[in-house]
C-alpha cells in the first residue's frame, strides 16, 4: 500500500502596495513637513525683521510733552513686543507728556508716557548759589537740602539755642531743566534748577524757599546724569 505525505503549501511573498495619494498617511506625512518647513521661514523671517520706533532724542522728563522734536527714530527688532512702542508712521497722540524719566536714546515705551492729570509731581524752581556739580545736569536725579542761616540765630542773642542743623527737605527728585542765569566763568554765580517735586512735599519745600536761608543740591549717587 503506497502511502502519500501532505506536503504544507508554499508561503508566498506578501506585495507591497506602492502609497498612492489617496493614501492618507501619505497626505499627512506632506502636511506635516509642509508646516514645518512653513514655521520655520515665518519664525527666520520674524526674528531678522526690524522695525522703525521713536526713541528719545534726549533725557525725558516727568511732564515734558511728547513731540517730534524731543523723538528720533531707530530700527530694532522687538518680535512681539512691537505693541509696546511708538512706530513710525502711526500717529503719536497729542497732549501725552512723559510720566517718568526717558533716558537719551532709549526706546519710548507706552507706559512711560500718559496724561498731564496723572502726574504726581510739579516743577518748582530752586536758585543756587555757588558751585554745582557738574552731575547736575537734565534728568538727574538729586536731593534737595534746606541750610538755615545761622547769622540771624545769632543776632537773636539768645546764646543757648543751638543753630537749626542742616536737613533735607525731599530725596530722589527729577532735574527737568539746568539754567544758568549768568556765565559759569563768573564765581559765585547763580544757577536755576527746575526740579520735579512730589506734590506732597510741595508745602515743605515752598515754605524753605520763603525761610531765611540755602537750598543745596546733592546729586544721588548712582543716578543718572
Amino acid at each position: 500500500m503506497t502511502s502519500t505525505i501532505d506536503r504544507p503549501p508554499t508561503p508566498t511573498a506578501a506585495r507591497i502596495r506602492r502609497p498612492t495619494w489617496r493614501d492618507p498617511r501619505l497626505v499627512l506625512g506632506i502636511v506635516l513637513v509642509a508646516g514645518s518647513v512653513a514655521l520655520g521661514s515665518w519664525a527666520v523671517s520674524t526674528a531678522g525683521r526690524t522695525v522703525a520706533v521713536y526713541a528719545a532724542a534726549g533725557p525725558l522728563t516727568p511732564g515734558q510733552t511728547l513731540d517730534l522734536g524731543a523723538l528720533r527714530t531707530v530700527d530694532v527688532r522687538l518680535g512681539a513686543g512691537e505693541d509696546a512702542y511708538f512706530v513710525v508712521g502711526e500717529a503719536v497722540p497729542e497732549d501725552l507728556v512723559a510720566l517718568r524719566v526717558v533716558g537719551e536714546g532709549e526706546l519710548v515705551p507706552r507706559s512711560a508716557v500718559g496724561d498731564p492729570a496723572d502726574l504726581a509731581v510739579r516743577p518748582v524752581a530752586i536758585s543756587v548759589a555757588g558751585g554745582l556739580s557738574d552731575r547736575v545736569t537734565d534728568g538727574a536725579l538729586v536731593d534737595v537740602w534746606f541750610v538755615p542761616d545761622t547769622s540771624s540765630a545769632r543776632g537773636a542773642g539768645d546764646e543757648s539755642s543751638a543753630p537749626e542743623p542742616p536737613h533735607e527737605l525731599v530725596g530722589q527728585v527729577v532735574v527737568a531743566q539746568v539754567a544758568e542765569a549768568s556765565s559759569t566763568l563768573v564765581t559765585g554765580g547763580t544757577t536755576t534748577l527746575h526740579v520735579l517735586v512730589p506734590t506732597d512735599s510741595l508745602p515743605e519745600v515752598l515754605g524753605a524757599l520763603a525761610a531765611e536761608g540755602e537750598i543745596a543740591v546733592v546729586p544721588v549717587a548712582g543716578g543718572a546724569s
